[in-house]
């Protein structure tokens, strides 16, 4: 699509927002970023935005009604969405009416970029998984760019793009509910589990949200899945790429699974060790099933085993996943912040196997923590905090509740004793009362070292 001299509406000045900005600017469009906050700034918007000098970019903040309203949307060409905003406000419904085309951020670096995308989703371990294969990409291919829902909007760098370029992509739900013709040499979809129902309302929706990664892709791609998921292992019949699973519980005829600790990858009738788990710096299962999600995209692509044994073993993990941090007085400290959902903290607790005191709580999602029961032999005791704070009495038996995250390790330290492992693993989201999970697992860290330095002291 070529956008020079047309008007196009960037819809949330987030950093996708922001970066797709850039990139349309550079292509010459008029664009008109739109944010219905009227507290934010248009200046420091202005000054984040690369080109955002240009009397081409117009920036209007707040509710949108009458004349204004029609009059911007009478002379749109494209109606790009950040992938924050929900797609079913009112004025983009209007929109939908009016039929302009409503894109994605994804949709617009995908038209504009070039290369090839391995592409990323699930409801836990995307951004362990896509750091693992962008770091397998990085040590095979000439040009590799990491991008999507791990921080890096695709749109920053999709013009910097080469025909021989891999673009390893993270996608959230949010990212892949926008896309029409994004369409991934190799995708996967690690799990589905409910999560994030306050914005897909059903769980049907987040699905086939999840399930949009594939519908563009064909015989000449590949859909890589885990077997071990209901959602996904009936999935995979339908969809019109090649599939390939992978299982952490079963010894597949095709695919990569677990044999006696070792991954193995069967294609194309060969059976390759690939590495053994204890070779591994990640913890748990689910990291183990990352490390095979992650050997079959490379794999399918045509990396060779000996490129991707070497970066499963170099390979040191994601930051707030499953994270050491220190040990003070025989006291194992561990941050895990970026488990914001039952199923990511049920992750967590597998990778130990007694003694834990669990740090939990945040902002209700409205999802339930029952599957959290079964290691209440795990949690030694159990401090939650935040919003959720009183959602975890039926939980766990042992169990109390407090304001911040801040009480919550006042406690945990009094309470652990040698050989103890304090863990926070919150199975919500941070935004009760942070400003996304990397910064409550920062000011975490931050309370760990604070306790180091004191107990020194002493």
């Amino acid at each position: 699509m070529i956008v020079k001299d047309k008007n196009v509406l960037v819809f949330g000045s987030g950093i996708s927002g922001e970066a797709a900005c850039a990139l349309l600017l550079k292509e010459e469009a008029k664009v008109v970023l739109y944010d219905g906050n009227d507290k934010l700034n248009p200046e420091e918007i202005r000054a984040k935005i690369e080109g955002g000098d240009s009397e081409s970019l117009e920036i209007i903040l707040g509710t949108l009604e009458g004349d204004r309203k029609g009059e911007l949307l009478d002379k749109l060409s494209l109606v790009v969405m950040s992938p924050g905003v929900p797609t079913d406000l009112p004025i983009v419904n209007e929109m939908r009416e009016k039929g302009l085309p409503i894109w994605g951020e994804i949709e617009l670096a995908y038209v504009f970029g070039k290369g090839d995308v391995l592409a990323i989703t699930g409801t836990n371990g995307k951004t362990t998984t896509t750091s693992l294969l962008g770091e397998i990409m990085k040590n095979y291919a000439q040009s590799s760019f990491v991008v999507g829902n791990i921080g890096n909007p695709y749109t920053s760098i999709a013009l910097q793009t080469r025909e021989d370029s891999v673009i390893v992509a993270e996608m959230s739900s949010f990212q892949l509910e926008t896309i029409q013709t994004f369409r991934p040499r190799v995708s996967a979809i690690l799990n589905i589990t409910p999560d994030h129902l306050n914005r897909h309302h059903t769980m049907e929706a987040y699905i086939e949200a999840k399930e949009n990664i594939a519908k563009n892709q064909t015989e000449k791609d590949t859909c890589v899945l885990n077997y071990e998921d209901d959602v996904t292992r009936v999935f995979g019949e339908n969809v019109k790429s090649k599939v390939l699973y992978f299982s952490s519980q079963r010894i597949l005829e095709e695919g990569i699974y677990l044999e006696n600790g070792q991954i193995v990858l069967a294609m194309n009738g060969e059976k390759t060790p690939v590495c053994h788990v204890d070779e591994l710096n990640i913890l748990g299962t689910h990291n183990h099933e990352n490390a095979m999600a992650a050997t079959g995209m490379a794999a399918a692509y045509g990396v060779p085993v000996d490129v991707i044994r070497r970066t499963l073993k170099e390979f040191q993990g994601v930051e707030h996943r499953i994270e050491y941090v220190d040990t003070i007085d025989n006291v194992r400290f561990y941050n895990d912040s970026k488990a914001t959902n039952t199923h990511a903290a049920c992750a967590g607790l597998s990778a130990f196997e007694k003694n834990v005191i669990l740090l939990c709580g945040g902002k209700d999602k409205h999802i339930s923590f029952d599957d959290l029961k079964q290691y209440d032999a795990v949690v030694k005791k159990c401090i939650s905090f935040g919003q959720t704070k009183d959602k975890f009495k039926d939980i766990f038996s042992n169990q109390v509740s407090v304001e911040t995250m801040k009480d919550a390790f006042e406690k945990a330290v009094l309470f652990a004793k040698p050989g103890d492992i304090v863990l926070l693993c919150p199975a919500c989201s941070s935004f009760d009362q942070f400003k996304n999970y990397e910064i409550r697992g920062e000011i975490f860290k931050e309370m760990v070292h604070d306790y180091a330095s004191k107990r020194n002291e002493e």
